[in-house]
């Protein structure tokens, strides 16, 4: 079984669409009569921003990772921490007197886990330090009671897991830097970064685009294993173009055999 975790450089960066379009496309990797589909599982432990529908908080984005993975998961099995205010997590979390530890993020995903599917795609939320909020940690020393808080992020529960990082670079002016951050920050916590994407979906490409992937490909030494470009709503001869026709089109930019 092959876990990943989906980070980006920043919010709005894409997470979503390239965890459906890797999704579909392990889906879709074996899908003949000669070898069988793989089974896909997608966990988004962590949502903001969600919609309240017959009494339960529903993410647009755990919505869309349901549709494309194949283990039959509910929208509460794929997002189990989900909050209505469109901010930060921890401070939703802490709006509502409730606290997000990395104890509760991993019993969800054992459940997931126990789908025992071949493929797990994790997607994260916000940037590689996404914090959790500060948590007590107490202690006995020499007969003294202990009490220290410090605090937690997204990126400890991916270190207690120890799932592969793929990095998806938000293709505008700082991604150099904030790429080559992310990256040195993902090494410095001990785990491995295998590969990038660039994701240049926004209608406004970024002046010297070329140059700046080609300065990536030269800067980080993992593999690019897809660049994604802008898919507009319409194509050229008038037809309207689905989110499921724009995954499809991502998906077969994926160079799977990097990561399999």
């Amino acid at each position: 079984m092959k876990q990943f975790f989906i980070t980006a450089t920043d919010t709005d960066a894409g997470k979503t669409f390239v965890s459906c379009a890797l999704i579909h496309a392990f889906t879709q990797r074996n899908n003949t009569s000669i070898k069988p589909a793989l089974k896909v599982a997608a966990f988004k432990p962590i949502a903001a921003g969600c919609e309240l529908v017959d009494g339960q908080l529903i993410n647009e984005d755990a919505k869309l990772l349901s549709e494309f993975a194949n283990c039959a998961q509910s929208i509460a099995h794929i997002n189990p921490i989900a909050f209505k205010q469109p901010i930060a997590p921890h401070i939703a979390a802490k709006k509502l007197n409730q606290h997000i530890t990395v104890a509760d993020i991993n019993f969800h995903y054992q459940q997931v886990k126990s789908l025992n599917a071949d493929i797990t795609v994790v997607e994260g939320a916000g940037g590689w330090r996404l914090p959790l909020g500060p948590v007590t940690i107490e202690s006995t020393v020499t007969g003294i009671d202990n009490k220290k808080t410090t605090y937690q992020f997204l990126s400890d529960f991916v270190k207690t897991t120890n799932l592969e990082v793929i990095l998806i670079v938000n293709m505008k002016l700082g991604c150099l830097n904030h790429a080559l951050l992310t990256y040195e920050t993902i090494k410095a916590d001990g785990l491995e970064c295998i590969a990038w994407i660039a994701n240049c979906a926004s209608s406004d490409s970024m002046d010297n685009l070329s140059e700046n992937i080609t300065e990536l490909e030269q800067l980080l030494p993992i593999p690019k294993i897809a660049q994604f470009d802008f898919i507009a709503d319409v194509d050229e001869e008038g037809n309207d173009v689905s989110f499921s026709e724009k995954i499809n089109i991502a998906a077969n930019k994926i160079i799977l055999s990097v990561l399999i």
